[in-house]
């Protein structure tokens, strides 16, 4: 197991890995460190969106992101596309964690939960360019020894200048030999991608989100609900080999289900969706009763995502699919 260097804390924004050159450039007043693609979990360098980073406080940071200009999958320039947001915000975990709170390369970092709210001004069909910022803030953080095992954080992210969606959300971190007793027989990736089951035929692209059947992560409804369509050798869900579904995927599947565009989502990890086992992604509309306590006005809609492996919920996500607002015979805004 290759292991980072120990960093020096006294040091904003010590990178741990130094003379190679990262990501973005800086004049000789800017404090922030680039990026480099092993910090963030990435083999492809084009896959790395988070730039340069420092630290603003004891458990706060400032980090700069840039929007790719075109890509073969994410949708950019005017298009919002909240898996890119989602994205953006996961490179944060092993960034800090490596950069900043000194976990050794090699350790695991295990989803718990996560939430975003985008603004409309997201939706609004503006290219705002390519620079993304994220003021981040880490708080309830555990430690055994001198590691965390695990934290929350809340990311305020700015689009072009302009603040467009917050982020809140829980992971664990595990060594290598606490992952391996846990996932057992499935810790060896290479086994468990080979049992990996094919994937059936894709639901149509319409109502996806997404252009390409290749990309359309649910089969044609069947008994209820839709299988969950893996493949892994998709180079974005799959940047490198995992020895389960990712939690990007299961994030993209819940927002396919509702046609790819959401304004809140409000989800939690329970258990690891594995290769081997077919999993179904059931879609159920929430009655006013059933949603969210912090859901605000009756005229927002809430739709539940789970999914369902060996009759156990592995994954449920709350959200609000995206619709232009118009106002209300009050002049509220409503959806």
């Amino acid at each position: 197991m290759l292991v980072c260097k120990e960093l020096d804390r006294s040091r904003p924004g010590d990178a741990g890995e130094p003379g190679i050159t990262g990501a973005g450039s800086a004049d000789a007043s800017d404090d922030t460190v680039p990026v480099e693609p092993w910090q963030v979990h990435k083999l492809r360098p084009d896959e790395v969106y988070l730039t340069r980073w420092r630290r603003t406080g004891p458990d706060a940071f400032h980090i700069r992101a840039r929007r790719p200009s075109r890509h073969p999958f994410y949708r950019v320039a005017a298009d919002f596309d909240p898996l890119l947001l989602c994205e953006t915000v996961r490179q944060t975990f092993p960034l800090l964690c490596h950069a900043a709170y000194d976990v050794p390369r090699g350790y695991q970092l295990i989803w718990d939960r996560i939430r975003y709210d985008v603004d409309d001004a997201a939706y609004a069909g503006v290219d705002r360019g390519p620079d993304v910022e994220l003021d981040v803030r880490c708080f309830d953080v555990s430690y055994r020894g001198k590691y965390p095992t695990a934290l929350s954080l809340r990311a305020v992210v700015s689009w072009g200048g302009l603040p467009v969606a917050t982020v809140d959300t829980r992971f664990t971190v595990q060594s290598r030999a606490v992952y391996q007793r846990l996932r057992g027989a499935y810790a060896d990736t290479e086994a468990a991608v080979a049992k990996a089951l094919p994937a059936p035929a894709s639901a149509p692209c319409a109502g996806t989100g997404r252009q390409r059947a290749g990309d359309v992560l649910l089969a044609s409804p069947v008994d209820g609900g839709r299988r969950l369509r893996v493949n892994p050798n998709h180079p974005i869900y799959f940047d490198h080999p995992v020895d389960h579904v990712p939690g990007m995927l299961l994030l993209e599947a819940a927002h396919q289900a509702v046609g790819g565009a959401v304004s809140t989502l409000d989800c939690t990890f329970h258990r690891y969706v594995e290769l081997d086992t077919p999993c179904t992604v059931v879609t159920t509309p929430l009655d006013p009763d059933a949603q969210p306590a912090d859901s605000g006005s009756g005229a927002v809609r809430w739709t539940r995502i789970t999914a369902v492996q060996d009759g156990r919920q592995r994954f449920t996500a709350d959200l609000v699919p995206y619709a232009a607002p118009v106002l209300v015979d009050s002049g509220r805004v409503a959806r």
